[in-house]
């Protein structure tokens, strides 16, 4: 974008600012109008391409009994108010997820869905609280598989807007180059210089050792707290250290997470220390995330209750547990799965500076004070 809202001649003028101009004003809309097209570009690209290699597309339903269960995702609560008076509590999803994976319990075997998802406590030039999710799952395939899926969708979003490189503020990729593949071991150890396998136990079950995690990041001037669970250091070190540094020059898929960020994983069976999950960046923008789906309900449950009750200590609440999700579960084939913002992709791809510069009608941002 090109206009400044008003904002910069202000500056020093000891007068407050004045609010910037809506995204409907005429103006505002023209500069914001090529990355819209260009949003449609892509989608219209990585629909035919979905659709060429056999999938179905579906539309799952925002409202849900649960929105997830992942200790730091906050949710919009809603109220469904039924025919005889009742009310009963409902969330709308921060991911189709569970309803993709009851897809495939169904019988459904390759499925794509651009949802809109709802997430609260999410404002900055890369998030906002509705967005898009391009999520795709395939039945019978691995996380490696979804690896190559990946490459195709940077390659498709860069023909439909005619780009050479996908930038970010200062950092650029090239989105025609294959992504490089690097582990998490490696990553900490390449750009924190953490030897993060050292705070891994012996035995897949056993927790992690946080003093030792601890230790070598405040070795490597990373703030640490007291009370930081080993979580905790492991979630700082990597968006401090290691997630500006991924993406530059050609996409990374950073993969091989320790089984306690499994999320809803499968644990790798060479090693069960890790977890087959991946994530994708490019120009040090966290683009996807994907897993080799778990497929074990009894420790989906676990993990769910296990992150709960973290929710809990952290914010004091908790979500319930989709027990339609968990019996569904039992019935799904193997599948992988990966959730890619659609919308960071957009911005990768036009160069736009904020996230509401590529979202059609964005929520306006609140006034500030002088």
């Amino acid at each position: 974008m090109t206009r400044d809202s008003g904002r910069s001649a202000c500056l020093g003028s000891g007068m407050p600012a004045p609010a910037p101009s809506p995204w409907w004003e005429p103006g505002v809309h023209a500069d914001r109008r090529p990355y819209l097209v260009a949003r449609r570009k892509i989608i219209a690209a990585i629909r035919r391409h979905f659709e060429a290699a056999g999938f179905m597309e579906v539309e799952a339903g925002a409202l849900q009994v649960s929105p997830g269960n992942e200790t730091h995702l906050h949710a919009f609560v809603t109220e469904l108010l039924e025919t005889n008076g009742t009310a009963r509590r409902l969330y709308l999803h921060t991911s189709p997820e569970f309803a993709c994976k009851k897809l495939l319990a169904a019988g459904e075997t390759r499925i794509f869905d651009f949802a809109r998802v709802y997430r609260n406590r999410e404002r900055s030039a890369l998030h906002h609280p509705e967005f898009t999710l391009l999520e795709w799952y395939r039945a019978g395939a691995g996380y490696e598989d979804l690896m190559a899926d990946c490459a195709d969708i940077l390659r498709l979003a860069a023909e439909a807007t005619g780009v050479g490189r996908f930038v970010f503020r200062d950092r650029a990729a090239d989105p025609f180059e294959r992504p490089e593949r690097l582990s998490v071991t490696e990553a900490f150890a390449r750009h924190a210089g953490i030897d993060l396998a050292a705070s891994l136990p012996a035995h897949a079950d056993a927790h992690p050792d946080q003093a030792a995690l601890a230790a070598a990041a405040g070795a490597a001037g990373v703030r640490v707290a007291a009370d930081d669970t080993w979580s905790d250091v492991f979630s700082r070190v990597l968006s401090e250290r290691v997630e500006p540094k991924l993406g530059i020059g050609r996409a990374t898929i950073l993969c091989d997470y320790p089984a306690s960020e499994a999320a809803l994983a499968r644990r790798k069976p060479s090693d069960p220390r890790f977890v087959e999950r991946f994530e994708l960046y490019a120009a040090g923008v966290e683009l996807a995330n994907a897993f080799g789906e778990l497929t074990d309900p009894d420790e989906q449950r676990r993990r769910f209750e296990a992150d709960m009750d973290e929710k809990a200590r952290i914010y004091g609440e908790r979500y319930p547990v989709d027990e339609d999700f968990l019996a569904a579960l039992a019935h799904m084939p193997p599948a992988a799965g990966i959730a890619l913002g659609l919308d960071r992709l957009v911005m990768l791809a036009t160069g736009a500076r904020r996230i509401d510069d590529v979202i059609w009608t964005p929520l306006p941002l609140p006034e500030e004070g002088p």
